[in-house]
């Protein structure tokens, strides 16, 4: 078995399949593509800065604005870095707020103190308001002798929300007052200014102070229940602005971290209902993200303080009993969120037995849900149909990915197959779409989406998702294993088929295109590696019965074949794969016939079939990468099993591939093939000997031939010699297909020797110098005096004869030196007397073939060298013949 195994190390399987550069550090880049770790999705991890004072949560060091960290972690463009970028001098900083003094000063609000606001707000980052300057901006807010413009006010909420979140300790009196002063303002003039940013604004300034510990009870209770109303009334004014969603989230979740059970549910209700409300917010993934780290956030502060009746609120009301009307994406996340917080608490005492039960509910939601998805759609195939189960699918796999690590549970690895397949790397929708429309622009098509999934936080962490899904998969049950594996194997021919037609179509003209869509597929083939590993070593033990292991080797061999074409660095896993399958394939003749027998037809490999588009497309065999990729991998695997394969099925599905893939144009395929050739006729016994080796002799003739009518061009010399070295040594002796391929081979020397006598004259001067065809051809026939048999070396030997007479003295010269040392060192006791003779003989025909030519030139015989070349072939074999 070791043996067997083995012979995939001289496959060519530790190099690309296709033309290309191999990565230098393959490894890395698999670990960077499974993204094992928690930190490794992308998400930034938080810390606190104290612990929790009389019952209230401290506020996070590292996270002074939560909104910006949500942003991060989802995906989206923070808007700290166009603000730092822009940042005001520090002499502009003191002029604003020198203007804005005076403006409270002489009661006029002017179009230059607006810009005043802006100015402070470019500084975000580096801008600190002290309570004196908190003062002041409270002050011109409640002012009635000032008339301020409606985009004045967010601008003023901000500073006060930089104020109250940079401060150590703000004065609670001040807050006191800003808790009035935005009270009296959302009563008497919210309906006027009733716009977006002063709503969303609003609600990330109220979340702020309702989080402050040292705030009163009464000022917090009066934010609580304002933000409340403001989420549960206003709410359409959140989906008009998608840029503040991060704002009104962490208003919620500042809210969260310090509010009262009442006010606790009430915001909760909010965050998971108002995606489903009538001309509410539109669900996107990015949505999902931020909800997931907000009650990661919220949820790590409770752990951490101990707060268990919170805790136990939040099992009951969203857990264990969620509402109707909770949007399912967003229960996801929130569950999703509380793994990913317990994953990180302190696992001692108190909190370990919280962070236990917290995770067993999440897990079982997530489980809910799924199981529920399962239920109402119909395939796995379909969720890109529907908006709202491809954004559930999607968050489920995110979720998934950036919860740490979660218990095996069937629905989930259904819903995570399903977003693979579908969400994550949706190839064949974008296939469907340019099949149909093959001539339109991209653009026009939609496939801009392409792009797009390229860039999104989805595909970046394809890796982890894809671990999840193999970790899922060892531990569900057998029939669940089953329908994955159908879905995956599937898939893989699906992106062959659709991928080998699309190649066609763009190859001219959408070359941008086309590497995007590789980009994708490639990320796919690493999935699909990651799986077949998971699944070999599950499956490949003596658990299963012989039948079994076969038919996944096959399976997951045919897999391999199909998304060949997209391998682009070396992988040890893909080796380990490999072999693995290879020595269950070996161990049974069954399987080696059902794995050749999936290897596509000559007919098919020589005619384009698919979408009529493809009828515009002239189509050659030749310049079908895909396909070729595909074969390659065939010719590479067949040969470790080559033992158990008939004869009959090598002659009706691999020979006419073979002669085929012997004249391609790509040296790696044309050796790949004389490689194939080399292995059978190399193998041993068959069931039906004879007809085995009655095979091997007709395949001779018409390798010969397929050899020779591509040399020099295409067929590579070495090739072709371990093919003609493989057959005289393995057909019986005498075979007349033995005979047949060494007169072949002296023709085509005859030919080539011909050609170039009068080209280049010193053509033999150097033995070892330029390695012409003609030279090559010379030298393997040398070889095979060693080689053949003792009934067809008489018969070389002439035919070598009659070549070595006619080449020039330099030529004769170096051939001579060549047999003399290959003679010499024979140990062979039977032909060396034989081969003695015949050198001699041939050294005296050569001096006197010299002679000849000297005696003409003596005599003024005028004769060109093709003339003289004419006049030595018809001095024929029988004078030669004769002397030897």
């Amino acid at each position: 078995m070791v043996k067997s195994c083995s012979r995939c190390d001289g496959l060519g399987f530790r190099m690309k399949m296709v033309d290309g550069v191999v990565a230098s550090n393959s490894a890395e880049s698999f670990r960077l593509f499974l993204g094992q770790s928690l930190h490794s999705t992308g998400a930034k991890s938080l810390s606190f800065k104290a612990p929790v004072v009389n019952g209230k949560m401290e506020r996070q060091a590292q996270i002074l604005f939560l909104e910006e960290w949500l942003r991060s972690n989802s995906g989206i463009r923070s808007n700290l870095s166009s603000i730092h970028s822009a940042s005001s001098s520090a002499r502009a900083i003191i002029q604003a707020w020198a203007e804005l003094r005076d403006s409270l000063q002489k009661k006029s609000f002017q179009p230059h103190h607006l810009q005043s606001l802006k100015t402070l707000l470019n500084s975000q980052t580096s801008l600190y308001v002290a309570d004196p300057q908190a003062k002041l901006l409270l002050s011109i807010l409640s002012s009635q002798n000032l008339s301020l413009p409606n985009e004045s006010y967010p601008l003023f909420f901000r500073l006060l929300y930089i104020w109250v979140r940079k401060s150590s300790k703000p004065s609670s009196v001040l807050i006191h007052l800003a808790v009035d002063v935005l009270s009296q303002l959302y009563s008497t003039q919210f309906d006027v200014k009733k716009r977006s940013l002063f709503f969303c604004n609003g609600i990330l300034l109220l979340g702020a102070f309702s989080s402050v510990p040292s705030v009163s009870e009464s000022s917090r209770t009066v934010c609580l229940e304002l933000l409340c109303r403001l989420l549960e009334q206003e709410y359409r004014l959140i989906g008009s602005f998608e840029g503040l969603i991060p704002d009104v989230l962490a208003g919620i979740g500042y809210a969260l971290s310090s509010s009262k059970n009442v006010y606790f549910v009430r915001l909760l209700d909010s965050l998971l209902g108002i995606w489903g409300k009538e001309d509410g917010p539109c669900g996107l993934v990015s949505h999902g993200l931020m909800v997931l780290h907000l009650i990661e956030w919220v949820m790590s502060g409770l752990i951490n303080s101990r707060s268990i009746e919170k805790i136990n609120v939040f099992i009951r009301e969203i857990l264990q009993n969620p509402k109707a009307n909770y949007v399912p994406f967003a229960v996801v996340m929130v569950a999703a969120g509380v793994l990913r917080a317990s994953s990180k608490s302190v696992s001692s005492g108190l909190r370990l037995e919280i962070v236990s039960g917290l995770r067993i509910y999440a897990e079982e939601r997530i489980e809910a849900v799924a199981r529920d998805f399962i239920s109402k759609s119909r395939g796995f195939t379909n969720s890109a149909n529907d908006p709202a189960h491809s954004l559930l699918l999607q968050c489920i796999s995110l979720g998934l990915a950036r919860s740490g690590s979660v218990s095996s549970r069937a629905p989930l690895l259904m819903c995570l197959a399903s977003a693979l397949l579908t969400e994550i790397f949706p190839l064949q929708r974008f296939y469907m779409r340019l099949l149909k429309f093959p001539h339109g622009h991209p653009a026009r098509l939609g496939l801009n989406e392409v792009k797009e999934q390229l860039d999104s936080v989805l595909f970046k962490e394809a890796g982890a998702i894809s671990g999840v899904f193999c970790n899922q998969y060892v531990s569900v049950d057998e029939e669940n294993k089953g329908i994955v594996e159908n879905l995956i194997w599937s898939y893989c021919q699906d992106i062959y088929f659709g991928h080998r037609q699309i190649a066609l179509v763009l190859r001219s003209g959408q070359d941008e295109l086309l590497g995007d869509l590789e980009k994708i597929a490639e990320s796919a083939f690493l999935m699909v590696v990651v799986f077949a590993l998971a699944v070999s070593k599950h499956r490949l033990n003596s658990k299963f019965t012989q039948e079994t292991r076969m038919q996944i080797s096959v399976q997951i061999l045919v897999s391999f074949s199909c998304v060949e074409y997209f391998r682009r660095m070396r992988l040890p896993e893909y080796m380990d794969t490999i072999r693995g399958v290879v020595v269950s394939v070996q161990e049974n003749a069954s399987a080696c016939v059902s794995f050749v027998e999936s290897m596509p037809s000559y007919v098919d490999l020589t005619n384009q079939q698919g979408s009529s588009c493809l009828q515009t497309v002239e189509y050659a065999w030749f310049k079908d990468e895909v396909q070729t990729a595909r074969i390659l991998f065939y010719l590479r695997v067949i040969p470790t099993c080559i033992e158990r394969l008939p004869g009959s099925i090598f002659r009706k599905m691999v020979a006419p591939t073979m002669f085929l893939y012997m004249g391609h144009p790509n040296g790696k395929v044309t050796r790949a093939s004389h490689s194939m050739f080399v292995a059978f006729v190399s193998s041993g016994k068959d069931s039906n000997q004879e007809d085995r080796e009655l095979l091997k002799e007709q395949l001779v003739f018409f390798y010969i031939q397929r050899s020779l009518e591509g040399y020099p061009g295409i067929t590579p010399f070495d090739g072709m010699a371990a093919g003609v070295a493989a057959l005289v040594r393995h057909l019986p002796a005498g075979s007349p297909a033995i005979f047949y391929c060494i007169h072949c081979l002296v023709e085509e020397a005859n030919r080539c020797c011909s050609e170039v006598f009068t080209q280049k004259t010193d053509l033999w001067k150097n033995w070892q110098g330029e390695s012409e065809p003609s030279k090559k051809i010379l030298e393997l026939l040398l070889r095979l005096i060693s080689l053949v048999d003792i009934q067809v070396l008489p018969n070389l030997m002439k035919w070598l004869a009659q070549l070595i007479v006619q080449l020039p003295k330099d030529g004769q010269n170096m051939v001579l030196d060549y047999i003399y040392a290959l003679v010499a060192e024979s140990d062979d006791v039977t032909r060396k007397p034989t081969l003695v003779s015949w050198l001699q003989s041939l050294s005296y025909l050569s001096s006197q073939a010299a002679s000849r030519v000297a005696i003409s030139q003596e005599v003024g015989i005028e004769e060109n060298s093709d003339s003289a070349w004419s006049t030595d072939q018809q001095l024929g074999s029988n004078k030669f013949s004769a002397r030897l």
